[in-house]
C-alpha cells in the first residue's frame, strides 16, 4: 500500500507552545520554532504496551484509555516547548532570570492546564453545571428530562465562555493558531496535495476527528444517558453524574469515531456539525510562518515512520 493510501487516521496532531505535534503509528515528533527561525524538534519513539493496546481495541473503554495516552503524550512535549522557550529566553535575556522563572511558570500552568483540561474540565463541568440548574429551576418542574436538557445547555453556555475568554489572551491566541495550522495540514495530507505553505492555507482550520468535538459530544450524549436514569434527590443526582462519567467519555468516543466515519456521506455529515462549530472558538487562521512549523513537523514523523 503506497504512503498516500494508507489509513490517514494513524495521523493525529497537537498544538503545543509556539509549535505543533503528529502522532504516528511508531513515532511522535514536536517541531518548535527559535527566535533565530531555525526548527527544533523532539523525537519519541511509541512505546506499545502489550494489555493497553488490547484495551484499546475494545469499544467504550478505549476512549478512556484514549484519553489518558493524549494527556500523559501531551505533557512530554508541552514540556519539550517550554523548555526551548526557556532556553531562548536565557539567552536573550539573561538578568531578568526571577521575571523569567515566573514567565515559564505560567506557561507550564498553562499548557498543563491546556493538556489536562478535559480531565479536569469534565469533572467541573459534571458538578457546576446541575448545582446551577438545581438552585434557578430545580423547584419550578418535576420532569427531570427537562432539568436533563438545562444542565446541558448550561455546560453549553459554560464551555463557550470560557474558551471565548481565554482565547482572547495573546498566548491562547497563538496556541489556537497552531492548532488550526496542525488542522490545515492533516486536511492538505488527506487530499493528496503536496504539503507546502500555498497548498496548506487553503483548507480550513476545522476538522472532524478534533478533540473540540469530543467535548461537546460528550455534553450531548450526557444528557441522552442521565435521562435513563432517575434520582431522588440533589446529592444523589450529582454522585450519579460522577459514577455515570467514564460511561458517558466512553459512549462519546465511540460517537465521535461514528460521525468521523460519516463526514464523506452528503446527508449525514450534520451529525459533525456541533463539534465543528466549537472550533470556530478553538482554531484560529494561522500565518505562514505558523503553517511551515506544522508541515516540518508533519514532514519529520513521515521521514521518521518510513525509516522506523
Amino acid at each position: 500500500m503506497s504512503e498516500k493510501n494508507q489509513p490517514n487516521a494513524i495521523y493525529g496532531g497537537q498544538a503545543v507552545i509556539e509549535g505543533v505535534m503528529f502522532a504516528g503509528q511508531k513515532v511522535n515528533v514536536t517541531a518548535v520554532r527559535r527566535k533565530d527561525n531555525s526548527i527544533h524538534y523532539l523525537e519519541v519513539p511509541r512505546k506499545e504496551i502489550g494489555w493497553v493496546q488490547t484495551l484499546k481495541k475494545i469499544p467504550l473503554i478505549r476512549g478512556i484509555v484514549g484519553i489518558v495516552e493524549a494527556s500523559a503524550k501531551g505533557a512530554q512535549h508541552l514540556n519539550f516547548s517550554a523548555e526551548v522557550f526557556a532556553e531562548e529566553e536565557g539567552v536573550v535575556k539573561e538578568e531578568k532570570k526571577e521575571s523569567l522563572t515566573g514567565k515559564i511558570s505560567m506557561i507550564l500552568g498553562v499548557a498543563v492546564v491546556g493538556i489536562l483540561s478535559f480531565l479536569f474540565g469534565k469533572f467541573v463541568f459534571t458538578l457546576v453545571p446541575p448545582t446551577i440548574e438545581q438552585m434557578l429551576f430545580g423547584s419550578l418542574f418535576e420532569n427531570q428530562i427537562g432539568h436533563n436538557l438545562i444542565e446541558g445547555l448550561i455546560k453549553i453556555i459554560l464551555l463557550v465562555g470560557y474558551i471565548y475568554f481565554i482565547s482572547l489572551t495573546p498566548m491562547i491566541k497563538r496556541l489556537f493558531q497552531y492548532h488550526g495550522a496542525e488542522h490545515k495540514v492533516i486536511s492538505a495530507y488527506e487530499a493528496g496535495l503536496e504539503l507546502t505553505v500555498q497548498n496548506v492555507q487553503k483548507f480550513s482550520t476545522l476538522h472532524y476527528r478534533c478533540g473540540s468535538s469530543f467535548i461537546v459530544f460528550t455534553v450531548i450524549v450526557g444528557v441522552v444517558i442521565y435521562s435513563f436514569f432517575q434520582y431522588d434527590s440533589f446529592l444523589e443526582r450529582i454522585i450519579q453524574r460522577i459514577v455515570l462519567l467514564p460511561l458517558v467519555i466512553g459512549v462519546s468516543y465511540e460517537v465521535l469515531r461514528f460521525t468521523n466515519s460519516l463526514r464523506d456521506i452528503p446527508v449525514l455529515r450534520f451529525l459533525g456539525y456541533p463539534g465543528l462549530w466549537l472550533q470556530l472558538l478553538t482554531t484560529k487562521e494561522p500565518d505562514d510562518s505558523q503553517v511551515e512549523v506544522s508541515i516540518a513537523s508533519f514532514n519529520r514523523m513521515r521521514e521518521l515512520e518510513r525509516q522506523i
